[in-house]
This record gives structure tokens, C-alpha cells and sequence, in this order.
């Protein structure tokens, strides 16, 4: 009998988006309980970066609260040099968000391979940075976890702000409190427990600024006692060749940025990021060239190496039981699914940017309350009663989850108004009547509001005090942290460390640490840094033939915040990279 050559089954682009859309490539990242690797729509033939979750992980991590609030945040905003979120979908085990590929590695990498960075590439990156924050800032968005290891660059050396997974939206009237970040980097403001809002951020960026200028961190302890006592009570010191290495305007905007009252803190403020643009510092800046990307960055990453820790490929190949696959999903009753599972089912939605807008979730009650007290003014001034919508309850409802309250932008409805005056007796007979009505009706409203506010805009989805996931960082790295102890059943240990702590050593990279010279590092593994699949994923009918030749460079990554995509990306076929 002859062979039955198997077809891959057709792909409904159409359809909702899922793990079958796209090309599944190389590994290139992991964390707690989620994993990067490089992905290709093979529809538009765009590359991504596939961050998936897993579930079971996930809630026995306790970050289910985390990675609903981070999706839904990415979901929000979208700038250009942010990792922006393209595509969110789920399957039984696992949440994907699918991000604008970086290519050029995190700063944490480049640091750990060449050392301290020139004057002018830092400050590039510091402009950059200062920049994406600005918008965040714009947005009642503070990141709280700004250090090397978050700022990603593209394949032309700009900078990107991402991991978004302890972000949260923050309001004027009620201080941030929750105690979270690396703590390296965090800001005095959040270790006194008093109160935070957007300053934490540029106090972090000047810690990373040193950090990259100097390969150390400028607040330094051997244990987590006398690493805060270093960051609320220590002076600013410098290497003793500092100024050998930089200039004054440099040394002059570290202490601004490292600066422990809020009031005189670079950055700080409604006038901040002007302030940062007018600092001597920048002045060789071209600032409205930054978000444009044209620019030109002081430094192009290396596109004939791996800007990756490689192992995890190898990791993937060898340690991963369960490799990654498109699966179609099960038939499940929700009522059967366990309370964190059921909430994940029903909080991480499905996101295309090619065919839904993107919208807010967060509500601000500051805004809730002045629409409230602009709805009462306005139905009750100089005497005049409005026979009010009785369906305005329910549009509140459809319209409250995904963007801030505001009634003018409300669907059109019947609004009856009827003036007292002596001539329509009329009206009057009607505004009598209906008088107890309009209470009525406003007491429902004010009720319905009240209720929601409380089940959702300041429910566990929404709150300003996030679990922060338990070692999400490398070993020897400060992790995230919460002061919700209810939370977690023991207390989690923050190591800190003189100088940039190494990277993980599973046991894949000590197997390839022990298997190769010393002469051969730091350079890439001898797995080449292709984007190959692993063997295990040619059920999707992949072949060799069809993926990149070793140290190929990857075409740059897609404009697309433009009105339409390069052509180039157009064309590009898996058959380009033979």
C-alpha cells in the first residue's frame, strides 16, 4: 500500500484567533510559569513574541489577579516604544499574549556581555525610556518594575519598555500602599509604606542609569535589611573614576533622578518629562525623533548573534515533557471548573488588533463620582424635571466595564423635559406626576452604580494592591514582592548582590557550561541561534528546508503603528529564510 501523505488542515483566518494561526519557533525566554519563544502568523507572515502561561501554574503561583490585570492593561495602551499586545487568546492550559518581537536582547543581557555602556548609548536609552514611562504616566498607568531586565531592544537599538505584570493603574486620591518591584530598584516611597504614585518609576530609571553606566547598582546590601537602610538613608556615591567615565551633566541628572524628595525629583510632576528635555544633559537630543523611531540609536545589536540566553532552547528540547502544540479546545461547563479556572475562562478575553479597538477597563472614581454629581445637577436646575430613561441602568452597566463613565458618550436615548412655566399647565401636571419617579429612578441608579463599584471597579480585578508572583527573576536576582501577607504562607526571600547577579543555571546550561572551552564564551551556544522548531513540532508540517539557516538575520520588525504594513513584510514567506 503507498504512503498517505498527510494535509495540514486549512486555517479559517477569519475565524477567532488561536494557537494554530501561527508558525511556532524558537524558544527564547521563561519565567515562573511562562515561556517567550518566536512565533509567525502564517496569514501576514508578521514575526511576534508568544508569551504563554500556564494555568495550573498560574494558580498555584497565585498571579491569576496578575495576569488578567496585565492583559488587560496591555490592551490599552499601544506606543512606540512599548511592547505592544497584538493578539490574547487561551486554550485549556494555556493564556497566550502575542507582543511586537524585539530582537536585539534586554539591557540585563548586553550589560553581562560587554560591561558598562558609553555615556551617549546610556543616555540614548535613558531618553527612550523616559518617554515610554511619560505615556504610561499619561494613562494613570505606574510600571513598578523598571530595571535592565524589562527594557527590550528592537533590532535597530531602540528601547522598550515591557513586562507590564505588576503594573497598575493608580488615582490622584488614593495613594498607592502595596509594597512591589525588585527591590534594588524600588524607591524610598515605597519602602516607607506611606503612600506612592507615578514618581516610583524615574527614581528606577536613575538606578538603571547607574547601573548601565557604572555595571553597579548604586544602593547596594548584603541583606534585605541593610539594602533598605542603603536606599532610605545612604547618600549618592560614585566610583572614584566617575568622571573619568562621564560627564558632569551626566553625574548632575543621576542625583536628580536618585533624588529622595518627590517634590525636586527629575521627572516628577505635571511638568516632568519637560524638565528631563530641558536638562543640559539632553540637549544633543532630538527628542520629536524618538517615538518616530527616526532616530538614529548609538548602538545596533549584533544580528549575526543570539541576543538570548540560547540554552532555553535546549532547555525546551530536553527538559519540557509537555512541548508546546495547538490543541483544540474541550467542550467545558464552567460550573465544573474550579473558581480560578472559571475566572481565567472568563476574564482573559479574546484580542485581535486587526479587528477590535482597543479600550480601557479601569474606571477611576474620582471620574464616577463627578458624572454622578453632574447627572444630579443636571436633573434638577432651576426647577426644571427630566422623565429620565429607565434604561439607563443597563447602559451604564454594558458601558462601565471597558471604558470611564461619561455620560455624553452613552447611546443616544429619549430625554423628556418639561419646563415650568404658566403657560404649558400641562407639563406641570406631568412634572408633578412623574416627580416621584425621577427620585425614584435616581435612587436605582446611584444604587446599581454603587454596588458595581464595589463588585468590580474596586474588586480583586481592579485594586491597587496586585500579587506580585513569587520568584519570578532569575536566581541571585531581588524578585518581586508584595505586603499582602495573607497572600502567602511564608516570607519571601530577596537576595541582593554587589555587582549584576549572573543568570539562572538550570541544569541544561551547566551540562553545556561543563560540555564547552571557556574561550568560547561569552558567544553564542553551538546550537545556532536560527529559529528553528524543535523536532517535536513538525506534526505542524514544518521542514528543515523551510526555516532560517543558522545566524541568518531576522528581518526587522513590522511599523506597525503606520496606516498599512511594510511591503516587505508583505512578502515574506517562510521559503526567504532557506
Amino acid at each position: 500500500m503507498g504512503a498517505c501523505c498527510c494535509k495540514e488542515e486549512e486555517i479559517d483566518f477569519d475565524a477567532e484567533v488561536e494557537l494554530s494561526h501561527f508558525h511556532l519557533l524558537r524558544s527564547v525566554g521563561k519565567g515562573a510559569f511562562g515561556k517567550v519563544r518566536v512565533v509567525q502568523h502564517k496569514h501576514s507572515k508578521v514575526l511576534y513574541a508568544l508569551k504563554y502561561i500556564n494555568k495550573a501554574k498560574c494558580i498555584k503561583m497565585r498571579a491569576v489577579e496578575n495576569i488578567i490585570q496585565e492583559r488587560r492593561l496591555l490592551e490599552e495602551i499601544e506606543y512606540p516604544l512599548v511592547c505592544n499586545l497584538r493578539y490574547a487568546f487561551q486554550d485549556d492550559e494555556n493564556m497566550f499574549m502575542v507582543l511586537d518581537l524585539m530582537l536585539g536582547g534586554d539591557l540585563r543581557f548586553h550589560l553581562e556581555r560587554q560591561g558598562n555602556m558609553k555615556e551617549e548609548v546610556v543616555k540614548f536609552y535613558v531618553a527612550e525610556v523616559s518617554l515610554g514611562l511619560a505615556y504610561l504616566h499619561s494613562k494613570k498607568i505606574v510600571h513598578r518594575d523598571l530595571k535592565p531586565d524589562n527594557v527590550l531592544l528592537d533590532e535597530k537599538g531602540h528601547a522598550h519598555l515591557t513586562d507590564f505584570n505588576i503594573a497598575v493603574h493608580y488615582n490622584e486620591r488614593k495613594p498607592l500602599t502595596s509594597i512591589a518591584g525588585s527591590m534594588a530598584y524600588m524607591a524610598p516611597e515605597v519602602l516607607i509604606k506611606k503612600g506612592y504614585f507615578d514618581s516610583v518609576d524615574w527614581w528606577s530609571l536613575g538606578v538603571v542609569m547607574y547601573e548601565l553606566l557604572f555595571s553597579k547598582r548604586p544602593f547596594r546590601g548584603k541583606t534585605n535589611s541593610t539594602l533598605t537602610n542603603a536606599i532610605l538613608n545612604e547618600p549618592l556615591h560614585f566610583p572614584d573614576n566617575a568622571r573619568d567615565l562621564v560627564s558632569e551633566e551626566c553625574i548632575d541628572c543621576l542625583k536628580q533622578f536618585c533624588e529622595r524628595d518627590i517634590s525636586k525629583r527629575l521627572g516628577c510632576g505635571p511638568n516632568g518629562l519637560e524638565n528631563i528635555k530641558r536638562h543640559p544633559w539632553f540637549k544633543d537630543i532630538e527628542w520629536n525623533k524618538l517615538d518616530t523611531k527616526q532616530a538614529k540609536p548609538p548602538f545596533i545589536p549584533d544580528s549575526k548573534r543570539a541576543n538570548f540566553d540560547a540554552t532555553h532552547e535546549l532547555e525546551e528540547l530536553l527538559l519540557e515533557d509537555n512541548p508546546l502544540k495547538a490543541k483544540k479546545r474541550a467542550n467545558q461547563d464552567l460550573s465544573e471548573l474550579s473558581k480560578e479556572m472559571r475566572i481565567m475562562e472568563e476574564k482573559f478575553l479574546v484580542y485581535d488588533f486587526t479587528k477590535m479597538r482597543r479600550r480601557c477597563y479601569y474606571n477611576n472614581p474620582s471620574t464616577a463620582n463627578s458624572h454622578r454629581a453632574r447627572r444630579k445637577s443636571e436633573s434638577r436646575s432651576n426647577g426644571n424635571f427630566a422623565a429620565i430613561d429607565r434604561n439607563l441602568p443597563s447602559l451604564l452597566n454594558q458601558n462601565y466595564n471597558s471604558t470611564d463613565i461619561n455620560l455624553s458618550q452613552l447611546p443616544a436615548r429619549p430625554l423628556l423635559v418639561h419646563m415650568r412655566s404658566e403657560s404649558d399647565l400641562t407639563a406641570v401636571e406631568y412634572n408633578e406626576k412623574i416627580k416621584g419617579e425621577v427620585g425614584e429612578i435616581k435612587g436605582e441608579i446611584k444604587g446599581e452604580i454603587k454596588d458595581d463599584m464595589k463588585g468590580d471597579i474596586k474588586g480583586d480585578w481592579l485594586n491597587e494592591k496586585p500579587i506580585s508572583p513569587l520568584n519570578r527573576d532569575n536566581v541571585g536576582r531581588t524578585s518581586p514582592i508584595s505586603s499582602d501577607s495573607d497572600r502567602f504562607s511564608s516570607p519571601i526571600n530577596i537576595t541582593s548582590s554587589l555587582s549584576p547577579p549572573p543568570r539562572i543555571q538550570t541544569p541544561v546550561q551547566k551540562m553545556y557550561n561543563n560540555s564547552i572551552t571557556s574561550s568560547s564564551l561569552p558567544s553564542s551556544p553551538s546550537l545556532s541561534p536560527d529559529l528553528s522548531p524543535s523536532p517535536r513540532l513538525n506534526s505542524h508540517s514544518i521542514t528543515p528546508s523551510q526555516l532560517p539557516p543558522p545566524n541568518l538575520p531576522l528581518p526587522p520588525t513590522p511599523n506597525i503603528h503606520s496606516s498599512a504594513f511594510d511591503n516587505n513584510y508583505k512578502n515574506v514567506t517562510l521559503n526567504n529564510f532557506t
